[in-house]
């Protein structure tokens, strides 16, 4: 098949879509990937190993001082739906249009479409285009069930989860749907009925693109809902190489807790420096050894001793392994490396998906409290260190999930299951008959 996709955000976003592209590839597809990228050039060295086309759009370029408004937007609003909404106002919706035309240029060269759960441009183009629409979840947490509910709450019940997801699209729906309306009112289509059963969760395929270890499948999902496992990939160029002092450093002592915010690192001088700081500090009072990630440290005045080492960037799972625990702000790509490596984790949430994969590391007992980065201090951070310590079980509960993870194939899994899709497993009035069966919740929007 010839395959097209599209992807947005940060790295974490990015990464899975560079592994599937290079699997579908390698399984004698023919696979355009375009990136879309808020950091200019960023991308633009990433080549597919598997030889897949990858076309990397820049519309909207942010500098130091941009990026940290988005993340400073982010993590001082409590609410998630108003949360949501900032970050697409700031740095989806400016690139829409681009990654509309794209998608539209993706739809005429391809026969299928596999988009991030969030790339309403690809599914509005591809149902107009009458072509197949694959979304892969780089998150859970978005997919409705009577046997979970969006918040993270226990002892609601089915009902109560059912009523809890029905609130929570209905709001959902309000604060973001106008984003799909404005594109498919251009095409002459319909309003969108519904945000998650019609783009976030694709009735045609949608890919869970999480362990099974951390995803149990729910026993209401739909057929077309299937979890395929991490999709990881060997390190990029951009994630960095081990550094020289890394053995060194290793060798001399207990083995380090790694600390790092991913792309919620601040970009910019003084807000690398205050993270630094509370990084640092952490490790101090938790009397521990520490690996700090964050790329300008030197910049910002640290220097690395025999108890803490400073790297700019580090390949997460050639590092992962040889620490005792993972400090980490929870994204999802993140979060699945630690658990892959068999360590704990200590998350630091700047957003509520983040705060649901710490509610998810917590309950498959592989980490303690999530910690809320707007109101972290070095002391709370040090106190969860000292839990991991404390807790051998977590360690060893983290091993035995590790050790399992490892045994799981994500990218060859989302290949299988979107060629047996693909292969019309299901005849179309099956197919049909699934599609308009009842997600949960339904009947409560009717």
């Amino acid at each position: 098949m010839k395959i097209g996709m599209l992807t947005w955000g940060s790295h974490g976003d990015i990464r899975p879509f560079l592994a599937l592209a290079d699997g579908l590839q390698s399984a004698g597809h023919e696979v355009h990937l375009v990136i879309t990228s808020l950091e200019a050039e960023t991308y633009d060295k990433v080549r597919s190993a598997a030889g897949a086309k990858i076309t990397v759009l820049t519309p909207l370029t942010f500098n130091a001082e941009q990026a940290e408004a988005v993340g400073q937007a982010a993590y001082r609003i409590r609410d998630p739906l108003k949360q949501m909404a900032e970050i697409l106002r700031l740095a989806f919706a400016p690139a829409e249009d681009a990654m509309f035309e794209a998608a539209r240029r993706l739809c005429a060269e391809s026969d299928l479409l596999v988009g991030h759960y969030f790339m309403h441009p690809l599914q509005v183009a591809a149902e107009h285009a009458g072509l197949p629409y694959v979304s892969v979840l780089l998150s859970h947490g978005g997919v409705p069930s009577d046997y979970v509910n969006p918040l993270g709450l226990s002892m609601v019940g089915k009902h109560g989860n059912r009523m809890l997801w029905w609130l929570t699209r209905t709001l959902l729906n309000r604060t973001v749907r106008h984003y799909p309306d404005r594109l498919r009112k251009q095409l002459g289509m319909a309003p969108m009925r519904d945000i998650v059963s019609d783009v976030w969760v694709s009735r045609y395929l949608a890919l869970v693109a999480v362990s099974p270890q951390i995803c149990p499948r729910q026993p209401d999902w739909l057929d077309s809902i299937q979890v395929c496992g991490f999709l990881d990939r060997p390190n990029c160029e951009l994630e960095g190489v081990l550094p020289p002092s890394l053995s060194g450093f290793l060798a001399a002592g207990e083995a380090p807790v790694y600390m790092t915010f991913g792309s919620w690192m601040p970009k910019d001088l003084k807000g690398q420096t205050a993270a630094l700081r509370l990084l640092t500090d952490a490790a101090r009072e938790a009397n521990c050894r520490a690996i700090i990630q964050c790329s300008d440290w030197s910049a910002c005045g640290f220097s690395s001793d025999d108890r803490i080492l400073y790297v700019a960037a580090a390949p997460h799972h050639q590092i992962f392994p040889h620490c005792m625990a993972i400090v980490h702000h929870g994204g999802a790509g993140t979060t699945q490396s630690a658990t892959l490596a068999g360590k704990p984790s200590i998350v630091v949430a700047n957003l509520s998906e983040q705060e649901h994969w710490g509610r998810e590391l917590k309950r498959i007992g592989v980490a303690g409290k999530t910690v809320k980065r707007r109101n972290a201090t070095a002391a709370g951070i040090a106190a969860q260190i000292r839990h991991v310590r404390e807790k051998p079980e977590m360690s060893e509960r983290a091993r035995r999930i590790g050790e399992a993870m490892r045994q799981e194939n994500g990218v060859a899994e989302a290949v299988r299951q979107i060629e047996l899709r693909s292969r019309g497993v299901e005849s179309t009035a099956q197919a049909g008959k699934k599609a308009s069966e009842n997600w949960p919740g339904e009947e409560y929007q009717r």
